[in-house]
Parts: C-alpha cells; sequence; structure tokens
C-alpha cells in the first residue's frame, strides 16, 4: 500500500505538469494564430462563431456586420444561414451574400423567391434586384404576375428595373395593361395594388425600352388609376423619349393634378431638346 502511495505521489506532478504543458501549447498556439490573422480575417472569423449561435439576434446581428464587410470571404460565411429556420435571419442572410459574384448571388437567392414566408421572398427578390444579374429575370417576372402577395410582386417589379433587362417589359407592360399585351382568356386578375403598378411604370422607365410605351400611355390616360402611378408613367415616357407618347404627354400637360401636369410637361421638353439642332 505504501508502495503504491510512493508511486502515485511520483507520477501525480508529472501528470499534472504535462496537463499543464499542453494547455500552455494549445493557448499559445490560438494566439500564435489568432495574430496571424488580419484585422479583417479575425473580424469575419469572430462573426462566424456567432452565426452558431442559438439566439436568433446575435445570428442576425452577426449577418448584418457580414454585410457590412463588402467582401466576398464575409458573405461566403453567410450563405448557410439562408437556410436559416427564422424567417428573420434569412432574410438579414439575403443581403450578406450580395458580396459574392453576381451569379452566385442569384443561384443562391432564387430558392428563396418559392420560401413559404412572404417577408423572406419579398426581400430575396429586392436583393436579387440588386445582383443586376439578368439571370434573375425570368424568376422575378414569373413573381411580377403571380405571387399571391402584393408586396413580394412590387419588390419584383422594383427588382427588374434595377435590372434592366428588355425581356421584361411584356411583363411590366401587362401589369399596367393587361388588355394590351394578355391572351383574350387569361384568367389573371388586372393588377389593382397601386404599390405594385407605380413600381411596374417606374421601371419600364428605367428600362427604356419602347415597347413598354403603349402601357405607359394606357397607364397615363386611365383616370381611374390612382395619381402617383400616372405620374410614374409619365415619368418614364419622358425616359423612354418614344414620340408616340407626344399626343398623351401633351393632354396630360393641362391636367388640374399640379405633380402630373409638370412631370407630363417635363417630359415634353425632352423630347424638344432632343430635336434641337
Amino acid at each position: 500500500m505504501r508502495e503504491e502511495q510512493k508511486i502515485r505521489s511520483f507520477f501525480l506532478p508529472v501528470v499534472i505538469l504535462a496537463a499543464v504543458a499542453i494547455l500552455v501549447f494549445t493557448t499559445s498556439t490560438r494566439a500564435q494564430s489568432s495574430r496571424n490573422l488580419t484585422p479583417l480575417q479575425f473580424e469575419i472569423e469572430k462573426q462566424q462563431q456567432r452565426l452558431s449561435s442559438s439566439d436568433e439576434e446575435e445570428r442576425r446581428d452577426a449577418l448584418m456586420r457580414l454585410g457590412a464587410m463588402h467582401r466576398a470571404a464575409a458573405s461566403r460565411i453567410a450563405l448557410p444561414l439562408l437556410s436559416d429556420p427564422s424567417p428573420a435571419v434569412r432574410v438579414a442572410a439575403t443581403k450578406a451574400i450580395l458580396s459574392l459574384d453576381s451569379e452566385e448571388s442569384v443561384a443562391a437567392l432564387l430558392p428563396l423567391l418559392n420560401d413559404k414566408d412572404e417577408f423572406v421572398r419579398r426581400e430575396a427578390a429586392y436583393a436579387l434586384g440588386l445582383t443586376r444579374n439578368r439571370s434573375a429575370t425570368t424568376a422575378l417576372t414569373d413573381h411580377l404576375l403571380n405571387d399571391k402577395e402584393a408586396g413580394v410582386r412590387g419588390a419584383a417589379a422594383v427588382a427588374l428595373g434595377k435590372i434592366g433587362d428588355e425581356n421584361a417589359v411584356i411583363a411590366l407592360a401587362s401589369v399596367l395593361a393587361p388588355q394590351l399585351s394578355a391572351p383574350a382568356k387569361s384568367k389573371r386578375k388586372a393588377e389593382a395594388n397601386e404599390f405594385v403598378l407605380r413600381a411596374a411604370a417606374v421601371a419600364l422607365g428605367q428600362i427604356k425600352n419602347r415597347a413598354g410605351t403603349p402601357a405607359l400611355i394606357a397607364a397615363l390616360n386611365n383616370e381611374k388609376f390612382p395619381q402617383d402611378v400616372r405620374r410614374e408613367a409619365a415619368r418614364s415616357l419622358g425616359l423612354i423619349g418614344d414620340p408616340a407618347a407626344i399626343p398623351a404627354l401633351k393632354s396630360a400637360s393641362t391636367s388640374e393634378d399640379p405633380f402630373l401636369s409638370e412631370l407630363a410637361f417635363q417630359a415634353l421638353r425632352k423630347f424638344s431638346h432632343e430635336s434641337a439642332p
């Protein structure tokens, strides 16, 4: 028994010293590794650790910080959070990944257009617009025309305007004037939401394709439309510069709505400037 106690008393300090040495070595290695990181890399690593938090707000805040870095390395860390259980976190991730190559961003964001949460679909549409990548056009036009939520349809219209793809003109025009482009037997209801109508009018002006002129003229002449929609139609007609819009703009320039008449007048001035020698 005494012999065993002697052995234990001999080996116990050795074991403790070995454990302390391992701990010191590990800590030193980690510290050395941290010292080798640039400040940006250190911050990315810090936020990456926060992404595994059980606290939804902490994960969301980490994503916002990663997005604010405007670095592809930070955006790549955020990618897995696009499938986070929390809608608020998924939304934060849509912006955090935008420093990736636009093709990669679009590929990552497109599935969220079918998210069950309206908030996520809407913000995914806005984020796709920020990529300025035409590969998102088809999916966005589908949601512009078919999503059941007006907020998502409006966001799709805004995104299409930012992308500026002429392939979206027909869909945007059909929102403003379905009678001009939709099939006679189409079962799709005419758009009634003011935000969606206004966003479609603005987007057509951003794209600046004359194929949108007839729908914008119809919107400008439609006295049942909200005034803001008619105003944006006048502004967009001026941006497009199609002479076919001149009669409608001249008529709108005498409108009792001072804002509409001013916008129509300014649009007409663009035509006169362009025709001046």
